[in-house]
């Protein structure tokens, strides 16, 4: 008898780590402190959930020790405005990878899930032979301002001028509380980690490639759209930003975060920019029945529309009209992808056929 009790009791201790287990990877979002009871997706991050056990310590990396074998991996670099600080590259090198192999970067939304993001690619690298970079900024180093905006505005009062509204993903921004110091020290902008990455790793691979491509989603979408204005001489090639929550407009009538007002950029700049090959990619489904990603409301953005998909029509239509009216040369492109809402991985395969589909063979 006393066999048996000792059985069912292990059996329950078995059933009971097996319930409520699972978790999404740390995201530095509320979401880390949950614990889910089967595998799936969490509903607050979309993340892929794992099971606790498997979440093991990280071993140590060197800082700046910059080592990429053949599949998935990572190394930490130093960071640039924040030298303090650190980025976490996690890396996919496809099996035949050559010196001449394409490199992609990919900046991930506001979970900063560099690992997921990396995974969304892995496919696309192995089929294509592209090296790919994913790039985590830690929320706890870089906030809304350094991420989001890159940096171009800081010592943003958002705790006292935003408030997120009850069962909804709508963040809504007091604009008459709002304040915020443009920032034009050009060397303190995000931007310029994208060249400086890419020049570090070919550099220690010894490759051919003189100019990458770079992916970002939500708020990669957000911070990349801005790298191609406020960054147009960089060595970025071709720069896909997807799903972006809401857009700095190339207007000089409107002040940041919205508008280039105050930002100190030249029209020889903003002619350059518009030559930039940026493709504004976004979902046909996310619209306003999405629930996925916080959406900032504000008088001044919900100008822009009132969904991520009404944002980056809006956007590009305004861009091209600017454009026009200047007599510049305009490169962007704004592709809808049907079916997909706010998804990072349907995002990805989407650009995944921009870059390296059969059309650029």
């Amino acid at each position: 008898m006393r066999i048996y009790v000792i059985t069912f009791l292990l059996l329950i201790i078995s059933c009971k780590r097996q319930l409520g287990e699972f978790i999404c990877k740390p995201c530095d979002l509320p979401c880390d402190e949950l614990t889910f009871e089967q595998a799936g997706t969490c509903p607050h991050c979309s993340m892929d959930l794992i099971n606790k056990s498997d979440l093991k310590p990280e071993k140590s990396m060197v800082l700046n020790q910059i080592k990429l074998e053949s599949g998935s991996g990572k190394f930490l670099i130093e960071g640039g405005f924040k030298k303090e600080k650190s980025i976490e590259v996690h890396y996919h090198m496809p099996t035949n990878f050559e010196s001449d192999s394409k490199v992609l970067l990919v900046v991930p939304g506001a979970g900063r899930n560099a690992d997921s993001y990396r995974d969304s690619w892995i496919d696309v690298s192995e089929e294509f032979n592209v090296l790919v970079l994913s790039l985590m900024y830690k929320e706890s180093d870089y906030d809304y301002g350094a991420y989001h905006l890159g940096n171009l505005m800081t010592n943003l009062n958002l705790s006292s001028s935003v408030e997120y509204a009850e069962n909804s993903n709508n963040v809504f921004l007091n604009e008459d509380k709002f304040s915020a110091e443009v920032n034009t020290d050009r060397k303190q902008w995000i931007f310029n980690d994208f060249d400086r990455i890419f020049k570090l790793v070919v550099n220690k691979l010894e490759t051919s490639q003189k100019e990458y491509d770079v992916f970002g989603h939500s708020a990669g979408g957000q911070i990349l759209h801005r790298f191609a204005i406020f960054q147009p001489s960089s060595g970025a090639n071709r720069i896909i930003a997807a799903n972006s929550g809401s857009y700095t407009l190339p207007d000089d009538s409107i002040g940041l975060p919205f508008g280039i007002k105050n930002a100190k950029l030249s029209q020889k700049e903003l002619k350059a920019s518009f030559q930039k090959n940026l493709t504004l990619l976004v979902g046909e489904l996310d619209n306003e029945h999405e629930k996925g990603g916080l959406l900032l409301r504000s008088p001044t953005v919900d100008k822009q529309g009132l969904n991520r998909l009404a944002r980056g029509t809006y956007f590009f239509n305004q861009s091209r009209r600017i454009a026009e009216g200047l007599n510049y040369e305009f490169n962007w492109k704004l592709k809808i992808v049907p079916g997909v809402g706010h998804n990072q991985k349907e995002m990805a395969k989407a650009a995944a056929d921009l870059l390296y589909g059969p059309e650029n063979d």
